[in-house]
This record gives C-alpha cells, sequence and structure tokens, in this order.
C-alpha cells in the first residue's frame, strides 16, 4: 500500500513539474518570439528593408534547431553543442550589426559627390529642397532613402532642424554631424550655403582618402590578428579527428573546461588588443 502511494506522489510530482516545465518554457518562448519580431522588424525598417519579421524568426528558429544537431552528429560532445546553439542564438544582431554598419560606410562615402550635387544645384538658383529633391533622383541608396525621408519629413510640416536631428540619429556618423552643424549655422546666421557644402565636400573627401590610406596600411595587422585567433580553433579542430581520445578529456573533464575557458579567455583578449592597435581614428 505504501509503494502504491509512493508511485502515485511521484506520478503527480513529475506531471507537476512537467506541467510547470512546459508552461515556463512557452511562455519564455513567446516573450523570445514577440522581442525578435519587434526588434527584427524596428530595425529592418531602420535600414528600408521591409522583410516579415515572423518569417524571420522562423528561419532563425529552424537555424536554433537545425545547426546544433548537425554539430552533436558530428561531434557527440554536447559541449560543443551547446556552444553551437549560442553562437546561433546571439548571430542575428551581429549580422544586423554588420550591414548596419556597412550601410553607414556607403553613406559616408557617397556624402561627398552628394555635397557636389548639391552645391552645383545651389549655384544654378536651386533652392535646397529643390537641390535635395534633385539628389534623391540621381543618387543610389542609402543616400536617396535618407534624403527623401528628410524631404517628406519637411512636407508634413516637420520643423527643419527637427528633421536635421532625425538625421542626425539615424546616420550617427561624424560626416553628418559636420553636415547637419553647417545647415543649422547656415539657416541661424545665413552666408553662402554652396560654398560652405563645397568646402565641406572637399573636407570629407580628403578624410575618406585618409582612411582609406589608413586602412591599407593597417589591413595586414588585421588580417593577422584574424589568422592569429583562428589558428587554435582549427587547429582543435584537426586534432579531434585525428586524436579523438586525446582530445576527448579537453571537453569531458572539469581540468579541460578550465582549459578551454582559459583558452576562450585568452583567444577573446588577444583579438581585441590587436583589433585596438589596428584601429585607428581620424
Amino acid at each position: 500500500m505504501i509503494w502504491i502511494l509512493a508511485l502515485v506522489c511521484s506520478s503527480i510530482s513529475a506531471m507537476l513539474f512537467a506541467y510547470v516545465t512546459i508552461s515556463r518554457s512557452r511562455q519564455y518562448f513567446d516573450e523570445y518570439k514577440s522581442t525578435f519580431e519587434e526588434s527584427a522588424d524596428m530595425n529592418m525598417a531602420d535600414m528600408f528593408m521591409f522583410i516579415d519579421p515572423s518569417q524571420l524568426f522562423l528561419y532563425n528558429l529552424g537555424i536554433l534547431v537545425v545547426m546544433p544537431l548537425v554539430f552533436f552528429v558530428l561531434t557527440g560532445d554536447m559541449l560543443i553543442t551547446g556552444g553551437a546553439f549560442i553562437f546561433f542564438l546571439i548571430l542575428p544582431p551581429l549580422i544586423y550589426k554588420s550591414m548596419r554598419n556597412k550601410r553607414l560606410k556607403k553613406f559616408e562615402t557617397q556624402l561627398p559627390d552628394a555635397l557636389v550635387m548639391i552645391t552645383g544645384a545651389l549655384k544654378a538658383g536651386a533652392s535646397l529642397n529643390m537641390a535635395l529633391q534633385s539628389l534623391i533622383k540621381e543618387q543610389p541608396a542609402p543616400m536617396n532613402q535618407e534624403m527623401a525621408l528628410l524631404v517628406r519629413q519637411q512636407r508634413l510640416g516637420i520643423d527643419f532642424d527637427a528633421s536635421l536631428d532625425v538625421l542626425e540619429e539615424r546616420v550617427p556618423i561624424q560626416s553628418v554631424n559636420m553636415l547637419v552643424s553647417a545647415l543649422k549655422i547656415s539657416r541661424e546666421i545665413g552666408g553662402n550655403l554652396a560654398e560652405t557644402l563645397e568646402t565641406l565636400a572637399e573636407t570629407l573627401r580628403r578624410k575618406t582618402t585618409m582612411e582609406g590610406k589608413i586602412d591599407s596600411l593597417t589591413s595586414q595587422g588585421r588580417m593577422q590578428g584574424i589568422v592569429m585567433s583562428g589558428l587554435p580553433i582549427a587547429i582543435g579542430i584537426m586534432l579531434s579527428f585525428i586524436e579523438p581520445e586525446n582530445m576527448a578529456k579537453l571537453y569531458t573533464t572539469p581540468t579541460g573546461w578550465a582549459v578551454m575557458v582559459v583558452i576562450i579567455v585568452m583567444e577573446i583578449l588577444g583579438y581585441f588588443f590587436i583589433k585596438k592597435i589596428t584601429t585607428i581614428d581620424v
């Protein structure tokens, strides 16, 4: 009789534990889905990429399920599988950051030519608004997208300074800060706006040229940082296939885990310091 009562209590406890676990998991899943879709919708719209966020979430969920299983089938190690899951979990923000940086870099590259176009239109007698509309037709993305948003805000009756503040917030680079300051100063105290923008365009062109020279001079150092950071990882993967029994101790023993932690920390610190040395602000 006692063992029957113990069995019933154990069954009830297991059912309650399973119910609580499933409820919590579903709650966390719904929160993660909502956060992911809201962030994806805002980030994609910010770059003028109108993609269904629910579809992106399904792709992300598929990668989070499939890729760790692939690593588990290939290696049979739960530590590597967990690391793969964490990597693919943080991968979407990294991809967005990379896309945004490329977009900002392209905008900065287009800006000197765009200022030259605006200067030419102003010298020909056009207003700033007309010059911006001409710029929108001639320049490719992302320049025409951001300027079209600026002109659209003007048509909706938003104050010009407020529109410039939005542009400065959307494109947070030093070149845009200089452009916004030049336009605001010209609006407040007057002066020859065409000459101001022409001087700014020449300054930005020289700045871009200098940055290109610095990037070419530091490219070898950046490549060395990537190679030195990736070499231990590549050697570890090769040794895992060549000597699986010896390398298994690195993944299955407390001493091996401690060594892995030290390796990861030193890898991150080494790459961080090399990147810091080869990054020069102009």
